[in-house]
């Protein structure tokens, strides 16, 4: 993660130069096809592809890419500095605790951390500071910061609200017509969770980000900017937590699997009751796994 980030802002605006030459609808080349196009890592294509998708330039679902519309200029990417946006650095943040397993407690090094990410110092402060907020990271008192985690309390509060976002979200999917956006990626993301289950025992680590998806996909049958403001939160401490327990992993994540496909299984029947009852039992899952990990921990 030590890089300025330009080579992946380059590849980028390359990207959408090429996209540029495509009309609207037109079917999106492979990822090796646009690795070869911009002359980086298929890693580098993928998140090229998750800024397109979320600048609504493209739809990517699965294998399936296809254009929306035809950027223009001001989609590119600053290439001056190379200096990330906000949602970037937290994006990074997460990335960098998932890939070298940094446990609770540890201190944190503003300096360190502000040449890892290229940021200047007073921007990292403000990034920790607002995680502060939830408890995430804390102030030590010789000075500095350390990654803190999260409280019992904290925990039970931010279970028990997800729970209410997400059973609304499940009725409303449930009850979307036909040509709503959310059935080809419901359909999508069931056809990945088999896939994942049939790898289950060597790639189960792979759960936590198709976990992501699946919520991330759900709570788009909502369209409520402040659920989706509070979605980033939950996003960002599930993910943390899914890192942060590594016991019974493995049957964990199978288990979440299952019940992951009772829910699609109910949508794609347009059951909606039978869907709100999945998704609350999935959720009361997750929250005692959730307690059970920060008592393991000594935090509950």
């Amino acid at each position: 993660m030590a890089r300025k980030d330009t080579r992946f802002r380059e590849a980028y605006n390359t990207l959408l130069d090429h996209l540029a030459m495509l009309a609207p609808g037109d079917d999106i080349p492979s990822e090796q096809a646009l690795s070869d196009v911009a002359g980086v890592s298929r890693t580098i294509v993928r998140r090229s592809l998750g800024r397109l998708s979320d600048e609504n330039i493209i739809v990517w679902e699965g294998r399936t890419k296809r254009l929306l519309r035809i950027p223009t200029d001001d989609d590119a990417m600053p290439l001056e500095d190379g200096r990330i946006s906000q949602d970037e650095l937290e994006a990074q943040f997460l990335e960098w605790v998932l890939h070298f397993d940094v446990p609770a407690e540890t201190p944190l090094s503003v300096a360190e951390l502000a040449r890892r990410f290229n940021v200047p110092q007073h921007e990292l402060k403000e990034f920790l500071s607002g995680l502060s907020r939830f408890g995430l990271v804390a102030r030590r008192p010789q000075g500095g910061w350390k990654l803190r985690g999260f409280t019992k309390d904290f925990a039970v509060e931010l279970s028990d609200f997800r729970c209410l976002l997400e059973l609304h979200a499940v009725a409303v999917a449930a009850a979307a017509p036909t040509d709503h956006q959310i059935w080809p990626r419901l359909r999508q993301l069931r056809l990945d969770h088999v896939d994942l289950l049939d790898r289950i025992e060597t790639d189960y680590h792979a759960f936590s980000k198709l976990d992501e998806r699946f919520h991330e996909t759900i709570n788009t049958a909502v369209s409520n900017r402040f659920a989706r403001e509070f979605q980033k939160v939950i996003s960002l401490i599930f993910h943390y937590h899914f890192l942060w327990d590594k016991a019974d992993e493995k049957e964990r994540n199978t288990a979440a699997i299952g019940e992951h496909l009772a829910i699609l299984n109910a949508l794609e029947e347009r059951d909606a009751e039978a869907a709100v009852a999945a998704m609350r039992r999935h959720l009361a899952t997750s929250k005692t796994t959730l307690l059970a990990s920060l008592r393991s921990h000594e935090l509950g």
